[in-house]
């Protein structure tokens, strides 16, 4: 995370929190848990809804904090494969406690 970055560099908590709390990280990042390491077309096919430009500068962002690896051969057509680092893996346990507490509540909230 860079300085720059950072809304309210006092506050590690908003901080942190600033980094996942948008539509697609969660999003991206559970599903590469669950199906391994993706290309970008497999990660795009797995969330329809997502525009390829969000897609690309959720992944860069993603990289740049350490949670996702991104590696690229050198082929033709160029190909690039995403997977999780260990620091992504360890959210997981975190993302699932919220997904499970989303599911149970999801029709109280929406009320």
């Amino acid at each position: 995370m860079k300085s720059a970055d950072l809304q309210y560099p006092q506050c590690p908590i908003r901080n942190v929190l600033a980094r996942f709390s948008d539509k697609w990280s969660l999003l991206i990042l559970t599903t590469l848990h669950e199906k391994g390491m993706l290309r970008y077309s497999e990660i795009c096919k797995s969330i329809p809804d997502i525009s390829q430009k969000m897609l690309s500068t959720t992944l860069k962002r993603l990289e740049e904090d350490g949670l996702i690896h991104r590696v690229a051969f050198a082929e033709i057509p160029p190909r690039v494969e995403y997977s999780l680092t260990e620091m992504g893996e360890s959210l997981i346990p975190i993302f699932s406690q919220l997904i499970d507490w989303s599911l149970l509540h999801f029709r109280e909230i929406v009320r």
